[in-house]
């Protein structure tokens, strides 16, 4: 049984045709005939039963009472571990919930699982998890295939028909990348609308929340869910959440769709080109005015996120040594030894290697040759989006500058893996919302996003334009 969406499967519920038991039931049975996908670091049948005594007693006005969601493995759940796909957290606990997490609990939501992901959420290809790679569902059976990252295991689950939506974050593409790469719906919202309380951090001034669904009316819905302000997090914004859904339409008469210069680069393929010109010409159809637009930073912002995400990460993930909680070294003879070893041990490669980063560019004598210098980048580059969107409404660009390629295709190459982000990333150093949604395919039948930029809490407008080029492929 295949649910299309969560109004599909609330009109069910809400007419006594099917049960919050049976919904459990046909989503376990798939998660475990679909298992060797590696979705899941965190499944739990037990614990789904027993979430379901509980929203059985729940009134039927609760928004997603028993709408099946998976959880990336980076935010932390009361009663499920939490690992962020790290050695170093295998056995931790956590005795809350996260902000989002407890958001859709209140409504009601069934959690299937903690997905996998990159460890601490550095990767692009969901292949730097401790507990192993997560094959994308639409992997033919000679060629396994990345689902992105590094919420890969959140897009996949929702590929693979295992939840109708999924938590992930996005710190640089994390979620529009892998939404685009299996073929669903991804929204990374404006910096600050979503609490990042009780998600462990990779970046703090990047880290976002977000969502991934089987269509945009889904994701409306439970950005809708998980949005709000929250006092614990001094970066939440205290701004009012429109009802998205609601107000979902898809009318652009007279908007203005910009379409940036800098994003034609060397070595995107040309179908990407096509699916981007083929949404083009759709919004011009259904009456927006498209304009031709220079944001002339975009070059410097992969450079730029490199420096400023691996710094951040050097300071967050100091917090992680074996002393209070997760992995510790068993053999250390001593305190400073207990430290070494235990990160050493505990941490992957790549985790490793932007620790490094991160303390090399903020050493004496660097701070200002690479990370101050990269703060001001950071700022023109927010400038020249606020300056666009004097102009525009929205702006248009390919998602990713290729379909899903090969599982271990660029995991010896971390320059190949992080030219992935090269059309995420300036959004995620602006801080504005953008969404990716499925437009067209390959040649081999992969799928290939584009991705819709707004301005700073104007999630609804990338909302309606999302849901006017979805019409195209419905």
């Amino acid at each position: 049984m295949e649910f299309k969406s969560i109004n599909q499967l609330k009109s069910l519920l809400d007419e006594n045709k099917i049960s919050v038991k049976e919904i459990a039931q046909t989503y376990i049975k798939k998660i475990k005939e679909k298992k060797d996908l590696n979705i899941f670091i965190y499944f739990d049948e037990d614990k789904i039963n027993d979430q379901v005594k509980e929203i059985e007693k729940l009134p039927n006005n609760k928004k997603l009472k028993g709408i099946p969601i998976a959880v990336k493995d980076l935010f932390c759940t009361k009663n499920m571990p939490t690992t962020a796909a790290s050695k170093i957290l295998e056995n931790f606990n956590p005795t809350y919930e996260s902000f989002v997490t407890q958001k859709l609990i209140n409504e009601g939501s069934l959690f299937v699982g903690k997905t996998n992901l990159d460890e601490f959420a550095m990767g692009s290809a969901t292949n730097t998890s401790y507990f192993g790679n997560t094959i994308n569902p639409l992997s033919n059976k000679d060629t396994p295939l990345a689902p992105g990252g590094s919420s890969g295991g959140s897009a996949a689950a929702v590929a693979a028909d295992l939840c109708l939506g999924s938590t992930g974050t996005d710190t640089g593409g994390s979620i529009r990348q892998p939404a685009s790469f299996c073929g669903v719906v991804g929204i990374k919202p404006t910096y600050g609308l979503c609490s990042r309380w009780g998600i462990a951090a990779f970046a703090s001034s990047l880290d976002q929340a977000g969502i991934f669904s089987k269509n945009v009316t889904d994701a409306s819905i439970l950005l809708e869910e998980i949005a709000g302000y929250d006092e614990r997090d001094s970066t939440s914004s205290n701004v009012s959440i429109p009802n998205y859904s609601k107000q979902l339409n898809s009318d652009l008469n007279g908007k203005t769709i910009g379409i940036p210069k800098e994003y034609t680069v060397d070595g995107i393929s040309d179908e990407i080109n096509a699916v981007w010109d083929d949404a083009i010409k759709s919004l011009e159809k259904k009456g927006a005015v498209i304009k031709y637009i220079s944001l002339p930073h975009t070059k410097y912002a992969l450079p730029t996120y490199y420096i400023i995400a691996p710094a951040e990460a050097s300071s967050n993930l100091a917090r992680y040594d074996g002393v209070k909680y997760g992995f510790r070294a068993d053999e250390a003879k001593s305190l400073d030894e207990m430290y070494e070893m235990t990160r050493s041990e505990g941490f992957g490669k790549e985790v490793k290697r932007r620790i490094l980063i991160g303390t090399y560019v903020l050493s004496a004598g660097y701070y200002d040759a690479y990370y101050l210098k990269a703060q001001k980048v950071r700022k023109l580059i927010a400038n020249d989006f606020i300056e666009k969107f004097k102009e525009c409404d929205l702006i248009l660009t390919p998602t990713a500058p290729s379909a899903a390629f090969p599982l271990n295709e660029k995991q010896d190459d971390p320059i190949k893996m992080y030219l992935n982000d090269v059309f995420t990333v300036p959004a995620s150093l602006a801080g504005i919302p953008g969404i990716s949604i499925p437009y067209g395919k390959d040649k081999s039948g992969l799928p290939l996003g584009i991705q819709l930029l707004g301005k700073h809490f104007d999630e609804q407008e990338i909302f309606n334009a999302a849901f006017a080029l979805e019409k195209d492929y419905e």
